[in-house]
């Protein structure tokens, strides 16, 4: 039984003590936040952005994800004596003793996060999250932050593009755990790609912690570890013996090699063994693994004699995995023999067995398995799920962008890595239908954007103003931690699922396609395009520049 939404939180929590403590950091945050302690800066007031600066996959979108695992480390962020210890070994002889009793005392008190929230469609160049605090403080989160969210937003995006090429109706299973980068990375990745669109998970952990449905039957190990009929399981003290289905299902196999024209001598004995013995252990969960050997000579047809006995015993079987091979191919042979029998011995069950299709599946091959003739009822994916083989990182970098109420800008030689100075407001402007239009961002003193008026904006990157009437306005981001405390009520895994979902159905399909996706907009308000004009000529009131030639 997975543990509830309650229990689950908590555990949570203490995973996130365990995992991600506040040294689990670089070293550079505490050699910059003792230099703003040593020159009396680090408490003035500063403002941190996160975002990332290109979608992942080539696609036209993202999802955020990982903000409860950052409200949670945000609200029990505090040092040990042993950290503390720890950093006066690592830090430089002369660091200040006082510098260590600083970071004794420091907690998150002072920090107010405004975030996107959890399980969000998003778009690169926004800022998903405002980090606002004394100075030392919200840099030493830098590290923690970006690694909370970096994993989880990647992960959880490759996730809903493999449902988007799967369509609606297919079931996915996530089995990447032996893949996985880690024990916490294959817990994260069974989480959010739950989240993301995948339907179970072959993760024990994982459905006990975040009460996602578990499946899994047998690997290929079980099935040749058999080699006879005398190897079939025995039954405990007191249970009938087993004798009875072991003759039924060769009497059954005998017809069966009749109807399909099957040669006997070529079905392997230890797999209908191993067969069998599942098939005594589990009789309401029989669903093996049938490519061991050989799928039509052999296993299809020791599936088929042993399901057929458990159904005449009154029990259910379930179906079969396939896992090399032509998957498509295999597949429909496979259903044309679920109904010949389902007809030919009159078992009606036979016409809804399903088959699972396992064999390196990646995004590609699984939009190729949708353009060919193919009955796989439910996909199994691993490696390229979990890995994100296209795109290891999601890339989010956390950047400053105001100091005592200042603006600050990072200038750069490539365009792309120049910052949006200042404190911020964040606008999603939508159509008539409903479709996200165009992302705004505006200073946080300006007026909000209203629903049915035309205002004038510049798109990221361009000079060109744009002229914009949208039907509605939401502000996207909400504050989520302030004094210490978590201000808005966690949602559940379950929950942010189906906000997934309903998001990736609200996207315009030009900027959902996986292949060659419409390029969203993301612009900025007149005022602060002024902004940055004046910061780039060095004439900004608020900050002092050195110009070189």
């Amino acid at each position: 039984m997975a543990a509830p939404w309650s229990k689950a939180c908590e555990a949570m929590e203490r995973s996130i003590r365990a995992r991600v403590p506040p040294m689990l950091t670089d070293l550079y945050q505490f050699t910059m936040a003792y230099a703003y302690w040593n020159s009396g800066r680090h408490n003035e007031p500063a403002v941190f952005e996160l975002f990332f600066r290109e979608n992942p996959f080539g696609g036209g979108f993202s999802l955020f994800s990982g903000v409860h695992d950052c409200l949670l480390f945000l609200r029990n962020f505090g040092f040990t004596e042993e950290d503390v210890e720890y950093l006066r070994s690592v830090l430089p002889p002369a660091t200040n003793p006082a510098f260590f009793q600083f970071l004794r005392e420091l907690d998150c008190s002072g920090v107010t996060l405004r975030a996107v929230p959890e399980a969000t469609v998003v778009f690169a160049r926004v800022p998903l999250m405002e980090v606002a605090g004394p100075l030392a403080v919200v840099q030493l989160l830098e590290t923690s932050l970006l690694c909370l969210v970096n994993y989880a937003s990647l992960v959880c995006s490759n996730a809903a593009r493999f449902r988007l090429a799967a369509g609606p109706d297919r079931k996915l299973l996530e089995l990447g755990l032996r893949r996985a980068q880690g024990p916490d990375g294959g817990l994260t990745a069974s989480r959010y790609t739950h989240i993301g669109g995948f339907d179970m998970t072959s993760n024990v952990q994982a459905g006990f912690l975040f009460g996602i449905p578990v499946a899994g039957t047998m690997a290929h190990s079980y099935v040749t570890s058999f080699n006879s009929l005398e190897e079939t399981l025995r039954p405990a003290d007191g249970e009938k013996d087993p004798i009875d289905l072991i003759s039924l299902t060769k009497g059954i196999l005998g017809r069966l090699c009749e109807l399909l024209g099957a040669e006997p001598a070529k079905i392997h004995e230890g797999e209908l063994a191993a067969f069998l013995s599942y098939a005594i252990a589990y009789p309401g969960n029989f669903l093996p693994v049938i490519d061991s050997y050989s799928v039509n000579c052999s296993g299809l047809l020791n599936f088929c004699a042993v399901a057929m006995a458990l159904s005449e015993l009154g029990h259910r079987p379930r179906g079969v995995r396939l896992d090399s091979g032509d998957l498509c191919r295999q597949s429909v042979e496979v259903r044309r023999v679920f109904k010949l029998c389902a007809k030919h011995f009159s078992i009606p069950l036979f016409e809804s067995l399903i088959i699972v299709g396992t064999n390196n599946i990646s995004e590609q091959s699984m939009m190729e398995l949708n353009k060919k003739e193919n009955e796989i009822n439910v996909v199994g994916v691993g490696t390229h799920l979990v890995t994100c083989t296209r795109q290891p990182s999601l890339g989010c970098v956390y950047k400053l962008v105001e100091v005592r109420g200042n603006p600050r800008m990072k200038f750069s030689e490539d365009p792309e890595k120049s910052t949006v100075p200042g404190k911020k407001a964040v606008y999603r402007l939508l159509d008539s239908e409903g479709h996200p239009l165009l992302d705004l961002l505006c200073l946080s003193e300006e007026p909000p954007p209203q629903a049915g008026q035309t205002l004038s904006c510049y798109p990221l990157g361009q000079e060109a103003h744009l002229a914009i009437t949208p039907t509605q306005v939401t502000c996207l981001r909400q504050e989520v931690f302030s004094k210490g405390q978590i201000t808005q009520p966690l949602c559940s895994d379950a929950e942010c699922r189906d906000k997934v979902q309903r998001s990736i159905q609200n996207l315009d399909p030009r900027h959902k396609r996986l292949q060659d996706p419409e390029p969203y907009t993301v612009a900025l308000s007149d005022k602060l395009h002024k902004l940055i004009a004046e910061i780039r000529r060095g004439t900004s009131a608020e900050g002092k520049f050195l110009l070189t030639n």
